[in-house]
């Protein structure tokens, strides 16, 4: 098949479609980010140019260098020329339509994208669309990797935790134990357990809520500096252990933890 076959598009309605290569402003995963958190239809609507001049937009998100996402077929309704904080721009007003909609988010294509514009006419570009994955579940920006694999940064733990990852979710809450994070800056690290309802999964939820889990040295940290740099820590998993596991045998296991942290000369190990 063709992948104008997926996208449910006529010649003539081709002819009447512009393609938008979705990235976003110096951050090419911004539009990725925003599909996940199903934010992507409002954060595509506002565009700093007059770009959607057709009756249809066919929406690719990049995923990877020549990888792209479909992300849905949308009707143009129409927009606004609008003054603000964010200087002069165009909301537009779309429709989602029912085209291609069973491989939103199931459907990738290979397409080496030569030009830096990110609106283009869609006969132009459409035969050159090659299909190279159907997904049998919607894209997931990071599949859970294995607990012994997990190191994870603050900005990519946020984004499972709001598009509640299923991968994630379901292994993260199955399982109690004991983590690590690190600031990647300095070096300092704390140890952490994680056990009750939702195990590690409601852990990770505070500390993305609060940047700091109520942690005394973390809440020290993020009132000296932004929230940016909670992006510079790095969570991971050092142990282990089964639901039925008593508390108190994982709290011994932090607290060893915590005395081998104490013999080097860093480390956040205060609750």
């Amino acid at each position: 098949m063709k992948a104008s076959d997926f996208f449910e598009l006529s010649e003539t309605e081709i002819k009447n479609t512009k393609v938008h290569f979705a990235t976003g402003d110096g951050n090419n995963e911004e539009a990725l980010t925003e599909f996940l958190k199903a934010g992507f239809k409002d954060w595509q609507e506002w565009q700093g140019l007059k770009n959607f001049s057709r009756k249809y937009i066919l929406s690719l998100i990049y995923i990877n260098p020549n990888e792209w996402l479909f992300g849905g077929v949308y009707e143009v309704l129409g927009y606004e020329q609008k003054e603000d904080g964010k200087g002069s721009h165009y909301k537009y007003s779309t429709r989602l339509t029912n085209k291609g909609k069973d491989w939103i988010g199931r459907l990738i294509i290979r397409y080496q994208k030569k030009f830096r514009i990110s609106y283009a006419f869609c006969e132009k570009y459409i035969s050159d669309f090659e299909i190279i994955e159907l997904r049998r579940n919607r894209y997931e920006t990071i599949d859970f990797p294995g607990y012994e694999n997990v190191s994870i940064d603050f900005d990519d733990l946020r984004l499972i935790i709001e598009t509640g990852n299923i991968s994630w979710k379901s292994a993260l809450s199955n399982v109690q134990g004991i983590y690590l994070i690190t600031d990647n800056q300095n070096g300092k690290l704390y140890v952490g357990s994680a056990y009750g309802e939702d195990n590690f999964w409601q852990r990770c939820r505070e500390y993305i809520k609060t940047g700091h889990g109520y942690n005394k040295e973390l809440i020290k940290l993020k009132a000296e500096n932004n929230e940016e740099y909670f992006n510079n820590l790095t969570f991971s998993i050092l142990e282990i252990f089964k639901n039925t596991t008593d508390a108190d045998e994982i709290l011994k296991r932090e607290s060893y933890w915590k005395k081998i942290l104490a013999s080097r000369e860093y480390g956040y190990n205060s609750n």
